[in-house]
């Protein structure tokens, strides 16, 4: 063998002897460590986990709005989906508007059903919760089962439907009261001159229904049971929404919120 073949063969198995040497190191640095393992596993944890509204752009959280209501078995509940799909469609229009301080809870009224069913429902829409579901009143000139006659003029007795917006709690002559903003004009937009406002009454109670068949009624508040006011008030009061539902076309098909192009 020649001396050039024989440096020739020398070069090729140091080369390769090099190669193999620092192979470890190459997969070494190309392998994340532990801690970094940990961290994409926590991160991909806690996005799965943060199946919240902020977390997916607003066309698909109004649709993920909707699955609150299989989830949580609302019908199974006595609310109807009619009166949940508007509720959503509305409340996800004033909360793009600006106009819901607090978007985490929504709390609905559903005059579809009679006054002797629970037909009040708090909801937390974020954590997937029903807070609250009782009874409520309504006005006393708006029909006695059901509500079916509405209006926004005062001293009527009768209940307003639509969107309102919940704000400050003071103490009046029904006691901690919540106060509400009404957000459809020639609707609810005169709550706050006809007084309409959440409080407790000893009238909306199970002993009442069992002597007269339904609960008792308002002025045109949606009053609340005695034992539940103070925590219901507390939970919805300083910007949240609250819808009261009818399926009467006279309110659906004037509704600006509920027809927004």
């Amino acid at each position: 063998m020649s001396k050039f073949s024989f440096r020739k063969v020398g070069f090729s198995f140091s080369s390769v002897f090099i190669f193999f040497l620092h192979l470890p190191f190459v997969f070494a640095k190309n392998r994340p460590d532990d801690a970094d393992i940990k961290s994409s596993i926590r991160s991909r944890y806690i996005a799965a986990k943060s199946n919240t509204l902020n977390a997916v752009p607003r066309s698909e959280a109004k649709n993920n709005l909707t699955f609150v209501y299989d989830s949580l078995h609302l019908n199974l509940m006595g609310l109807s989906k009619q009166a949940f799909n508007a509720a959503i469609k509305g409340y996800s229009h004033l909360v793009n508007a600006g106009k819901i301080a607090n978007d985490k809870i929504i709390s609905i009224i559903d005059f579809s059903q009679p006054s002797f069913k629970k037909r009040l429902f708090v909801l937390d829409i974020k954590n997937y919760k029903v807070i609250f579901n009782t009874y409520v009143a309504h006005g006393m000139n708006s029909g006695k089962e059901y509500a079916s006659q509405f209006s926004n003029t005062p001293e009527t007795n009768k209940s307003s439907p639509g969107f309102y917006v919940t704000t400050d709690t003071y103490s009046g002559k029904n006691g901690y009261s919540l106060h509400l903003q009404g957000l459809e004009k020639g609707i609810n937009d005169n709550a706050n001159r006809r007084d309409i406002v959440m409080h407790g009454a000893d009238y909306v109670s199970e002993n009442y229904i069992r002597s007269q068949g339904y609960i008792g009624r308002s002025w045109g508040c949606p009053a609340v049971p005695m034992s539940l006011y103070k925590p219901i008030i507390d939970k919805i009061k300083n910007g949240t929404c609250l819808f009261i539902y009818s399926p009467a076309t006279s309110y659906l098909k004037r509704s600006a919120i509920l027809n927004h192009s």
